[in-house]
């Protein structure tokens, strides 16, 4: 029980100021692979993730590119022009989460 705790947290300090790209507006014909292609021009890709909808089987549309740094990230955003088969992409930077109620992050908590 306590070692599912662990992962939890190391999860949560893991995924806070990651430099991470939600983009919209992907095109049908476009999937992982052509977002990791696109986006590799501005650095390493360390994931690359288009969700489906299980009853359609197709993809919704959006999806979270992860860079290696923040840099990298900041490279892709200055670019106003991002197009996957001749559809316009929509490109911004992924907001953290924001913590509910008495919530708090790894690093604001006093061991």
């Amino acid at each position: 029980m306590a070692a599912s705790g662990v992962r939890g947290a190391m999860a949560l300090r893991t995924n806070i100021g990651r430099p991470v790209a939600f983009v919209r507006k992907i095109p049908w014909t476009a999937g992982s692979n052509e977002l990791r292609e696109h986006f590799a021009q501005f650095g390493h890709i360390r994931k690359c993730s288009v969700p489906f909808d299980r009853e359609t089987g197709f993809h919704r549309g959006m999806g979270w590119v992860h860079f290696s740094s923040s840099e990298e990230l900041q490279n892709a955003l200055q670019q106003e022009n991002h197009v996957i088969d001749g559809v316009k992409l929509h490109v911004q930077a992924q907001k953290p989460k924001a913590l509910q109620g008495d919530q708090t992050s790894d690093e604001e908590k006093d061991f």
